[in-house]
């Protein structure tokens, strides 16, 4: 897949889609990146990979990624859940220190964060796109040991910190245990079946990258990126190499491009938005504003238009999927039940002891039996009617779907967004004047995203392969443009902090969400660079 797709001349780096179809995306994933904020960590940012993943298929206009418009929004959410794991808080808080070794070190880590989050949630929502149907399915069941293992390793290490043994368990409050079991659940099942199929390798590769990255980095040359917290980042950092080498040794240049652009994109968008962050609290500094949801959401929007050309940019430049043989059929309607009911139910649960108890929403317990108990009853009998219905339609299709994929994927969408929306809104009542910044944009913006995903997708055409590409090239060219364009930013970025603060603390208050961390010097809040 590293030749040219067709004897015609090679084209550079072009968005592929047409305007208002970024614009579609790139307002899904910021819905998704907005409510993230407020359900947080990997579950949380399942949600907009899933929005933007299903946008993207849906405007791409080509047939058969719509038929697989599933599939898009369980790889895109698994994608971007890496992500999820890397702390950053405190290093939003070196660029708002008024100390500039601190403000350029936190601009430079932003860029690193934001590419590793985008690097990994671009491959996972462009694996539908590239790969056919045999290995695209192969990962299910691979991907379900693990996480049933994960489920095992949590309640274990949950007894251990009962028990007092958290500071054993904890090695730089990194997810070492998770990654430790992913290599042996991989490695247990290709015993157990007696060979190592695609899924399983390359499920291999992320976890030891992870143990590679963060052992190296960490653990033998000291590099803490934002202690004392998690240095998950630089587990991440080697799970991402590990990504591309292996889609290298595979020849599968397409999804090492859309990793890369959706990577970049993350990296400039994370920076450049904590700059125009501090550039309004310069602006309005009387104005008591939710200033982080607004950079969420505005990260958010810049992550999805790198979606969009990343998806837009492989439209027309990989040819059609192959989606025979037919096999591992379940692999589809439970990718709509896992986004659907799996995704909702752990993210919205939060809500009962993160808000609705302590805002005494709801009482403790109904008859005597917890609040959680009932929530937990009350999904369980949707949940027994979702999948009820998902069983009726795989069997024989029910009138009321669409009969189209496009049809389908579109109600796919806007049932998953709504859902949603209203579970991030039932978080505020009574609702305060400060959440217009942050739910109303939600608000405004789903709808204004419902409308174009019902208005904007045509019928689908003859785009598979239609252009040229030499991979090599244009992938080379485009890391060394990206090189250039990091560099820049970040000087640009922390020219325009010291220009606006010169030396002074830009954090001053809780609704600007920055405490005042220096990462060097004697003044440092935190140990030092080892």
């Amino acid at each position: 897949m590293d030749r040219p797709t067709q004897a015609s001349r090679t084209e550079p780096l072009t968005p592929g889609l047409a305007p208002l179809a970024i614009l579609l995306v790139a307002l899904s994933l910021s819905i998704g990146w907005g409510v993230r904020g407020n359900w947080g960590h990997e579950y949380g940012a399942m949600i907009p990979g899933a929005l933007a993943a299903l946008a993207a298929c849906l405007v791409s206009g080509r047939e058969d990624w719509r038929r697989r418009f599933p599939y898009f929004a369980f790889f895109g959410a698994l994608g971007w859940s890496f992500g999820g794991s890397i702390s950053y808080m405190i290093v939003i808080g070196y660029t708002h220190s008024g100390h500039p070794p601190s403000i350029l070190y936190g601009f430079a880590s932003l860029f690193v964060i934001g590419f590793l989050w985008g690097a990994i949630g671009g491959a996972g929502t462009a694996l539908p796109a590239v790969l056919d149907r045999r290995r695209l399915t192969e990962f299910f069941l691979p991907i379900l040991v693990v996480i049933a293992a994960w489920q095992v390793q949590e309640a274990l290490a949950g007894a251990a910190y009962r028990r007092g043994w958290g500071d054993r368990l904890d090695w730089y409050d990194t997810d070492w245990m998770a990654a430790a079991t992913a290599i042996v659940a991989v490695g247990a099942l290709a015993a157990f079946r007696g060979r190592w199929d695609w899924g399983s390798s390359l499920i291999l590769h992320l976890a030891v990258g992870w143990w590679v990255g963060f052992l190296a980095l960490v653990v033998v040359l000291g590099l803490r990126m934002t202690p004392p917290r998690s240095d998950n980042w630089a587990g991440v950092l080697g799970m991402t190499a590990a990504m591309m080498i292996f889609f290298l040794r595979q020849g599968l240049w397409p999804l090492l491009h859309a990793s890369l652009v959706a990577g970049v994109a993350g990296g400039l968008g994370f920076s450049a938005m904590q700059a125009m962050k501090l550039m309004g609290i310069a602006a309005t500094d009387a104005y008591p504003t939710n200033w982080h949801s607004l950079l969420e959401q505005s990260y958010g929007f810049v992550n999805g238009v790198g979606i969009a050309f990343a998806l837009g940019f492989l439209a027309r430049r990989v040819p059609a999927v192959n989606d025979e043989p037919t096999a591992d059929r379940w692999t589809g309607p439970f990718s709509v039940g896992f986004i659907l009911l799996v995704l909702t139910f752990i993210n919205i649960r939060k809500n009962i002891r993160a808000v609705w108890l302590p805002n005494r929403a709801l009482p403790e317990t109904l008859h005597g039996v917890g609040i959680e108990s009932w929530f937990n009853a009350a999904y369980l009998l949707v949940a027994l009617v979702v999948v009820g219905l998902i069983v009726a339609n795989v069997r024989r299709p029910l009138a009321i779907l669409p009969a189209t994929a496009l049809g389908r994927g579109q109600l796919f969408y806007l049932v998953f967004l709504w859902w949603i929306v209203l579970g991030n809104l039932s978080r505020y009542f009574p609702f305060a004047e400060q959440r217009l910044v942050t739910e109303g944009v939600i608000h405004g913006t789903s709808l204004a995203a419902t409308l174009l995903a019902l208005t904007l997708p045509g019928p689908s055409a003859a785009l598979a392969g239609t252009v040229a590409v030499d991979w090599r090239r244009t992938t080379r060219g485009f890391v060394a443009t990206s090189l250039a364009m990091a560099l820049a930013a970040v000087a640009v970025e922390f020219a325009l902090t010291r220009t606006f603060f010169d030396e002074r603390f830009s954090g001053d208050d809780a609704r600007r969400f920055a405490g005042r961390h220096i990462r060097f010097g004697p003044e440092a809040t935190a140990p030092k660079p080892e």
